[in-house]
């Protein structure tokens, strides 16, 4: 999709397409209704600035729609999370016990733009993170959910790459 398809589209397709990159409603609702957007980093720019004047509650809906760390993802979190696919059986053991008792302790899943991270990295941060209060853990995941959202905005507006050409 172009910057131009976007700015173009009704409301409510532009708010779904939106809700790729970050699942609150309100957060899709607000970046909608400031279009039309001159390039890629007014859209991100604003995109953040909607985000930090939300609330927690509407944080937690962007972090529902996210999967656990080393599990099976779909879409561009499949993507995101390519560092644990390669990852030990015991990594992963020790990421799905740990996100469960993250999740006990936060009420939320993990949240980290794993994008470029090994599994042992996103462990290491995720074994760090756990010993936070929750305000703390709220805003640093709150952080998290910001740079992905900035990376999906990008891709959602990043022309689509051709199959590779065989022969």
């Amino acid at each position: 999709m172009r910057l131009s398809d976007l700015n173009a589209l009704p409301r409510e397709a532009a708010e779904r397409e939106l809700g790729r990159c970050c699942a609150s409603a309100r957060w899709s609702a607000a970046v909608a209704a400031r279009r039309p957007f001159a390039n890629v980093d007014e859209l991100c720019r604003v995109g953040d600035e909607v985000w930090w004047t939300l609330e927690g509650g509407d944080w937690l809906e962007a972090f529902a729609r996210h999967p656990r760390i080393g599990e099976r993802a779909a879409g561009w979190a499949s993507d995101e999370q390519a560092g644990a696919r390669h990852a030990s059986a015991a990594t992963l053991q020790r990421l799905n016990a740990l996100n469960h008792e993250y999740e006990r302790k936060f009420g939320h899943v993990f949240l980290i733009s794993a994008t470029g991270k090994s599994a042992e990295d996103m462990l290491a941060q995720l074994e760090k993170r756990i010993a936070n209060d929750v305000a703390t853990e709220l805003k640093i995941a709150a952080i998290e959910q910001s740079k992905i959202m900035r990376l999906r905005l990008e891709k959602l507006l990043s022309p689509p790459q051709d199959p590779p050409r065989r022969g």
